[in-house]
């Protein structure tokens, strides 16, 4: 299928973060059957959604992965001139949820697979196609557990998060929670009779400004932007009404480490000051992403691209959990991030073509011998 056909289809499925994936995954799965490709579904533990990690070459010799996650955020926004999920090509452009993040590197090299399967490859290239990453990187890690009886251990991970196909070498580590406090309801000219949850999450918030500030000062990376690690209260919720005492409140806290700092750690002040009575959920954690610049991954992917890598970005990715499952990591992928997320999200057909074309040269490479070792 060519990469235009491709990518609609998978825009088509409305496969928004939180949700089924089966309907994406199995068309994914049969796909690569027509090529004879086995893949494997990996179900994860909500039993609605899965991971599908496939393999052309020889799986028992340690080769290359291609990761890309197949949820998207949800698109709500009523700036978009039409359906989300049905792509539109508009002078070059290929609008639809999703083109840019991600699902345009996954359209490369599905695209790509006859060319792959056809060059009888001495070592293999895997794919890897996670759920729930916009959640925080929730799927990734169960496919990652499983990684070992999949496959020899791999040389190296390119995760396709939209670079403008510049390898990207170091990313921010995240950690998030949320706190919830309970109290006592009550009319509010009574509060001696309650026990008021929003007052409770005071110490909290004040926890979190006093963390962020120490951090300014803190372990600085001019790599990244800020170069220093943050926190910030994103969400605080709490009461019915102005006469009512609330009986709960919460509050959701991220946290963002520079390579080196580990963003669980950043929280515990926040989790301190929360007490014994407040109930703290993770809602997620990754850590950052660091691979060094003389890299033998890094240096593949400078040939191949002809770009200098990037020193390092502030989002985050699956990319440092590759890494920290002991398989080193680069990103690299068509489009840029600042249409993620975004109504009237594209890619270009060129930006589609190129990144064809990269993966296509890099299972070139590794047909010849000289990917990684």
């Amino acid at each position: 299928m060519l990469p235009e056909p491709m990518l609609a289809r998978l825009v088509s499925f409305p496969s928004v973060v939180g949700r089924p994936n089966g309907a994406i995954i199995g068309f994914v799965r049969d796909y690569l059957a027509g090529h004879g490709v086995e893949a494997r579904v990996l179900p994860g533990p909500e039993g609605d959604r899965s991971n599908l990690f496939a393999t052309i070459g020889p799986a028992g010799v340690p080769g290359l992965i291609l990761s890309g996650h197949l949820d998207v955020v949800p698109a709500e926004e009523p700036q978009w001139l039409d359906d989300p999920f049905a792509m539109r090509d508009r002078e070059g452009r290929l609008i639809g949820r999703g083109t840019c993040d991600m699902k345009g590197f996954v359209a490369a090299v599905l695209s790509a697979v006859p060319d792959l399967v056809a060059m009888d490859l001495p070592a293999p290239i895997h794919l890897a196609l996670s759920y729930d990453e916009e959640a925080g990187c929730r799927g990734v890690p169960h496919l990652l557990a499983r990684l070992p009886d999949l496959c020899a251990p791999p040389l190296g991970c390119v995760v396709g998060e939209p670079s403008n196909l510049t390898p990207v070498l170091c990313h921010k580590g995240k950690a998030a929670i949320r706190v919830v406090t309970r109290g006592r309801s009550g009319h509010s000219s009574r509060p001696d009779l309650g026990s008021n949850a929003v007052h409770k999450l005071l110490p909290v918030l004040e926890a979190v400004v006093r963390t962020e500030a120490a951090l300014r000062e803190g372990a600085c990376d001019p790599r990244f932007a800020p170069p220093y690690s943050t926190l910030q209260a994103g969400v605080v919720r709490g009461g019915q009404a102005i006469n009512i005492i609330p009986d709960r409140a919460e509050i959701e806290i991220e946290a963002r480490a520079i390579a080196g700092v580990d963003p669980v750690a950043l929280l515990q002040p926040v989790r301190a000051a929360a007490g014994e009575g407040a109930e703290i959920e993770v809602l997620s954690a990754y850590p950052a992403l660091s691979l060094p610049a003389d890299h033998a991954l890094a240096h593949l992917m400078t040939g191949l691209t002809g770009k200098t890598p990037l020193g390092a970005v502030s989002y985050g990715t699956e990319a440092g959990l590759f890494q920290q499952a002991g398989v080193p990591a680069i990103i690299c992928g068509p489009g840029d991030i600042s249409r993620a997320h975004k109504p009237e999200e594209f890619l270009t057909r060129d930006e589609l073509h190129a990144a064809r074309a990269l993966v296509v040269a890099l299972a070139r490479k590794v047909a010849r011998g000289e990917g990684l070792r």
